[in-house]
C-alpha cells in the first residue's frame, strides 16, 4: 500500500514540475536516466555477487556457525556473514527468526542483523564511487563496530 502511495505522490510532483516547467522537466528526466544507465553496470554486479553469496550462506549453514553456544567467535562470524550478505528487510527479518528456531543465538542474531542492515561489503564499490573511498570504508566500519554494540544490548535486554 505505501509503495502505491510513494508512487502517487512522485507521478504527481513529476506532473506538477511538467505543468509549471516543461524544459527542466525534461532536463531532470534525462539527467535522471543518464544517472541510472550509469548505476546499471555496478548494481548489476552488485545483485550477481549477492546471489553468489546467498549460493554459500544459506540458512543451514549461517545457523551452525552462530549457535547460541559460539559465543564471541559465533558473534563475530555472524557479523562478517551480515556483512558481506546482501538481503532486504522483508526477507531478513523472517530469516532471523527462522535462524532463531534453529538454534541461533539472538547475540549472535542481533550482530547479524545490524551488519547486514548497516555494513554493505558487497555494495562498497558502489557506495565508494559515490562518497569516495574514506568515508564509505569510515561509515562501513563504524556500522561494524556498532553491530557488537548492538548485540551486547540485545543479550543485555534478553537476560533481563
Amino acid at each position: 500500500m505505501s509503495t502505491i502511495i510513494l508512487y502517487s505522490i512522485a507521478i504527481t510532483a513529476l506532473l506538477i514540475s511538467f505543468f509549471n516547467d516543461r524544459k527542466k522537466t525534461k532536463r531532470a528526466l534525462k539527467k535522471a536516466f543518464k544517472s541510472l544507465t550509469n548505476i546499471l553496470p555496478q548494481f548489476l554486479t552488485v545483485l550477481l555477487i549477492v546471489s553468489i553469496l546467498l549460493a554459500f550462506f544459506n540458512v543451514e549453514t549461517i545457523s551452525k556457525y552462530i549457535g547460541e553456544q559460539s559465543g564471541l567467535l559465533g558473534i563475530f562470524s555472524s557479523a562478517i556473514i551480515g556483512s558481506i550478505t546482501l538481503i532486504p528487510g522483508f526477507i531478513a527479518f523472517p530469516a532471523a527468526a527462522e535462524l532463531l528456531n534453529n538454534g541461533a543465538g539472538v547475540a549472535q542474531i542481533a550482530a547479524f542483523i545490524s551488519t547486514l542492515m548497516m555494513v554493505g561489503i558487497a555494495t562498497l564499490p558502489l557506495e565508494i564511487s559515490f562518497f569516495g573511498k574514506k568515508i564509505a570504508l569510515i561509515r562501513n566500519g563504524m556500522a561494524f563496530i556498532f553491530s557488537f554494540a548492538a548485540a551486547a544490548v540485545i543479550s543485555w535486554v534478553v537476560l533481563l
